[in-house]
């Protein structure tokens, strides 16, 4: 099992650029990985919900690791989302990650046959002994529809080669029991997903963020968290609430659950970065109404002129 110095910081959940269906966006992807790497964030996390990778053919997969590892070139830690149905398909991903010079892998339950608690651990157990890089578990029930107990969790820390959580669970509750749980554990890092989280979930001692805005603004929560480390809590707030903005105006363009998705892409198009093509079922914004007001956002945010 490879070694890994405990996670801290923002590692965004990177989008994957897409020209159509199955082909990558080459040039806007170097562009995105410098533009995030720009932004001073701590890591980065490639084939997760924000890069749709349950939509992703393996062949693109593949190509996807070895060119965001070879561009990274060991400049932060790279992540890789394994998660699937299949559980040798999760190992091959693994496997080729490793061989490709990733970090670190992902992993949240399989998602379409319900399972029990003490069959994820034996599912982890069994993962475990064919992944040689530290693995990271995805709490994410609203998709996977199976949300990990934090005794589980807590079974989880104590197996060999389990070094983190990330909790897209949104309840903070919970969140705050798991924090409580394993405070004592070195080597056991816990991160939020919902950036709308991140300055509470910091200030009750998380380690960072996977956060999807930092994909076109990384420098917003990138210094919220160096804030909260320097307990400067009133930048916190007010950096908060500019999360906060992001969340009702960018993301909440258009009529459906993937409309956060949507704004993401159409944000990185428009600043120039990379296209904003979709993996189906789901499609780019086709009204220009939509473009615009996402446009108008971005100025307001001062990232656009």
């Amino acid at each position: 099992m490879a070694k890994i110095q405990r996670l801290k910081g923002i590692i965004p959940p990177m989008i994957t650029p897409l020209l159509d269906r199955n082909t990558l966006d080459v040039a806007g992807l170097e562009r995105l990985i410098e533009h995030i790497l720009g932004g001073g964030v701590h890591g980065l996390f490639v084939l997760g919900t924000t890069g749709e990778a349950p939509s992703l053919s393996y062949k693109l997969r593949y190509e996807l690791i070895d060119r965001v590892c070879k561009q990274v070139k060991g400049r932060v830690p790279v992540l890789v989302g394994i998660t699937d149905t299949i559980f040798v398909e999760s190992i091959n991903v693994a496997q080729h990650a490793e061989k490709a010079g990733a970090d670190a892998v992902v992993l949240a339950p399989p998602y379409y046959f319900p399972e029990g608690q003490l069959e994820i651990l034996e599912y982890l157990e069994h993962l475990l002994k064919e992944i040689n890089l530290p693995v990271y578990l995805y709490n994410m029930p609203s998709y996977t529809k199976f949300n990990f107990e934090p005794e589980t969790i807590v079974a989880a820390a104590d197996l060999n080669g389990i070094y983190g959580l990330k909790d897209s669970s949104a309840d903070m509750m919970y969140f705050h029991k798991i924090q409580r749980t394993l405070k004592d554990r070195d080597n056991f890092s816990l991160f939020i997903g919902p950036e709308e989280l991140l300055a509470e979930s910091l200030f009750v001692g998380a380690d960072g963020g996977v956060n999807g805005g930092a994909n076109f603004y990384p420098e917003l929560y990138v210094n919220l968290y160096n804030a909260a480390q320097a307990q400067d809590w009133e930048k916190v707030k007010n950096l908060h609430y500019k999360i906060i903005e992001i969340r009702s105006t960018i993301y909440s363009v258009g009529h459906y659950q993937s409309s956060l998705l949507k704004g993401l892409k159409c944000a990185l198009s428009l600043l120039g970065i990379c296209n904003d093509c979709m993996a189906e079922p789901f499609h780019a914004f086709k009204k220009q109404e939509e473009r615009e007001k996402i446009r108008h956002y971005l100025t307001q945010l001062g990232l656009l002129k």
